[in-house]
């Protein structure tokens, strides 16, 4: 016993030099009976030595005192035992919450590390889109000069060129552009005006609508999304558009009018037109007012006026003349539905030999149930000859024999034709979905080509999702149970890992739609499911008719959300094992896209002895997507899917992770398919 007290209250080198100069050894036992009466507090005081020297004596005789019985030294010693092993617990404590401490430490500092990376790769993010916007700011600058009698047509397509070779960087070298007067930055240009080779295409897209400035459907978003990937590629487009009353002015960055007007023919005379351009998005955007026909534009709709053929037929030749007056020479002149598809006629009967011989016409379609018939006489208000084009191989519509069908005259008169359809073939199209146009369609069938809708993969990633409890990817997908977990809490759902979460984010839908949903929801919340539901629009029947589910699915595991939420849309794809769709072929929404990208099987909204109405004639003509859809998702109803998560989890996680490593965003087939056709029709 004495030689764990010993142990555990280390000796005091005052007390060893006091024993040694009075020649008095002192026994151990008497150390620890000196300390009864003080008090301990982890480490005992020690006598100093003037109390040792005046006490000597006294003490002495007390530590060799025999009044003191064997039972209060024992009880004694088992109290500083006790104190000890206190002391001991009190310092492993310490070193535990200071061990915690560092732990924490470490880990705020790799956040740290973490944050600066992030940010660093963001700035490096911004520089690229910085370079891209003086490239864009250039290319206006030239439209200005060329306007203004500055320069002429052939030195502005020179130094359009050498903006538009990536291997000269002039925004490295020519700085401050806004701040420069024309003069001093046409200087400027023109000591950087050696011809360099041409890596990609120039592309003038002549477009009625582009997101996020004007949005009305597909369009819109298939323009920036387009745009983007066609730039990361090395081609630069021009966007060409009206000028609407309504227009956002705060999303366009640096919106400036040119202080030049130009003239367009409409009607047998010349009326003056505005110009604005800017950059959207990193894309130069030019924007056509008219003055004298401004009412045209400043409408509360885009769309759906008795006056549409003239309010677009003005559009597209003002969009022609302002390219001439420009100097403008692109590869191709992209267009888009029937909107824009008088420009096919245009281009060819008047304006090919106004210097754009080299240049070359694409169509897209986004589908062919939206078409603009005309009396052939109004072709003349945009200077075109009515007897010329009123024929069956060229405008005359082919039931309504007395009118010009203007989407027929853009598929005649492009040198390519791309259809915007997620999951059909070109044979299916022509046979079931031409409305009217099959046979203009098989006549000029080796001119059309199928490409698929993408998705914007720089805001949809859940690698990279700043809207999510925590990224994931491919390779690492256990992040998608930390987002599913977020998901329940943030629903006031039960957190249970096993229960099957279905998402369902739809846009303006049809009674037959919901009638469908609350078929399936009463199906398979018998099966411990969770749903998830989030509506898009506004309409006031598609209210009603929601709030009508709502009352009649009275579920704790079924939840409604009726006014779109962004986040929480990212947080529904990311928590979510399934998501049901309106339709695999989904241009607005994207709804099957994102869901593959975020791990969540999509499959259709119907009962399970219903098949998908959407019957797809899967050949070589059809999509990647489409043959992808076709061999996973397609023909899996909501209870074999369930069926297949309970009785195979190796086999579903592994085609859930097949899934997420495939790439259905604009960059990929979408960009492809455009790329291959101004390929081909650039050297036709």
């Amino acid at each position: 016993m004495e030689l764990l007290i010993n142990a555990a209250i280390p000796s005091h080198p005052r007390f060893s030099r006091i024993n040694r100069a009075k020649q008095k050894p002192v026994r151990a036992r008497a150390v620890c009976c000196s300390r009864m009466n003080e008090e301990v507090s982890g480490l005992s005081r020690a006598p100093s030595q003037m109390e040792l020297q005046g006490h000597d004596n006294i003490g002495m005789s007390h530590f060799q005192s025999s009044n003191i019985g064997p039972e209060m030294k024992h009880n004694d010693i088992w109290r500083l035992f006790r104190e000890a092993q206190q002391n001991i617990l009190y310092l492993n404590k310490q070193r535990l919450m200071a061990l915690e401490e560092l732990k924490k430490m470490k880990r705020e500092k790799q956040l740290l590390l973490d944050r600066l990376e992030q940010l660093e790769v963001a700035t490096r993010a911004n520089t690229g889109k910085d370079k891209l916007s003086y490239c864009w700011e250039l290319l206006l600058r030239i439209d200005s000069m060329v306007l203004m009698g500055m320069i002429g047509t052939g030195e502005a397509s020179d130094l359009r060129r050498l903006v538009m070779d990536f291997k000269v960087s002039v925004a490295d070298v020519i700085s401050d552009i806004l701040h420069k007067r024309d003069s001093e930055l046409l200087a400027e240009l023109r000591h950087f005006s050696a011809k360099s080779k041409k890596n990609g295409f120039h592309i003038v897209h002549i477009c009625t609508e582009m997101e996020p400035v004007v949005s009305v459907g597909s369009l819109a978003s298939f323009v920036r999304g387009l745009s983007h990937a066609l730039q990361g590629k090395g081609n630069l487009g021009i966007h060409l558009a009206n000028r609407y009353a309504n227009l956002d002015l705060d999303e366009v960055q640096g919106l400036r009018e040119i202080k030049a007007d130009f003239y367009s023919y409409f009607n047998g005379q010349l009326y003056g037109n505005r110009i604005w351009t800017g950059v959207v998005y990193g894309i130069g955007v030019t924007f056509i007012q008219p003055l004298y026909y401004s009412s045209f534009f400043s409408r509360e709709r885009v769309y759906g006026y008795s006056d549409d053929f003239e309010r677009f037929s003005y559009f597209s030749r003002a969009s022609l003349d302002y390219i001439v007056k420009s100097g403008k020479q692109p590869d191709v002149l992209h267009i888009h539905n029937w909107e824009t598809a008088i420009v096919g006629p245009l281009f060819w009967d008047i304006f090919v030999k106004q210097g754009l011989g080299d240049t070359r016409i694409l169509l897209t379609c986004h589908g062919f149930d939206s078409q603009c018939l005309a009396e052939p006489d109004k072709l003349a208000l945009c200077g075109l000859d009515p007897s010329r084009l009123h024929r069956p191989d060229r405008l005359q519509d082919n039931i309504k024999m007395h009118l010009v069908n203007i989407l027929k005259g853009g598929i005649v008169y492009s040198n390519k034709v791309v259809i915007m359809s997620s999951m059909d073939s070109k044979s299916s199209i022509i046979r079931s979905l031409s409305n009217g146009l099959e046979s203009t369609l098989a006549i000029h069938k080796d001119k059309l080509l199928i490409a698929p809708c993408g998705f914007d993969n720089s805001t949809w990633d859940p690698s990279k999702d700043k809207f999510i409890s925590e990224n994931y990817t491919a390779n690492d997908i256990k992040g998608k149970a930390v987002c599913k977990v977020a998901l329940q809490q943030h629903l006031g759902l039960s957190e249970h890992a096993s229960t099957v979460t279905v998402g369902c984010i739809f846009s303006e839908g049809s009674d037959v739609d919901l009638e469908n949903l609350k078929a399936v929801v009463r199906i398979a919340s018998r099966r411990d499911v969770q749903f998830i539901v989030m509506r898009v629009g506004k309409k006031p029947t598609v209210n009603r008719a929601v709030e009508t589910l709502q009352e009649e699915l009275k579920d704790g595991n079924v939840k409604f959300i009726n006014n779109y939420d962004e986040a929480l849309s990212h947080l529904i794809f990311a928590g979510s094992d399934i998501i049901l769709c309106q339709s695999f072929h989904d241009p607005i929404l994207q709804v099957p896209l994102k869901a593959l990208k975020y791990g969540a099987a999509p499959i259709a909204l119907t009962l399970d002895d219903i098949r998908f109405r959407h019957v797809a004639d899967h050949d070589f003509e059809s999509t990647k997507f489409s043959q992808y859809i076709s061999t996973t998702f397609e023909n899996m109803s909501l209870s074999q899917a369930l069926d297949e998560i309970k009785n195979n989890p190796l086999q579903w996680n592994r085609k859930i992770v097949d899934a997420m490593a495939k790439d259905f965003s604009w960059d990929a087939e979408c960009s492809d398919v455009h790329i291959s056709a101004y390929t081909s029709i650039r050297n036709l």
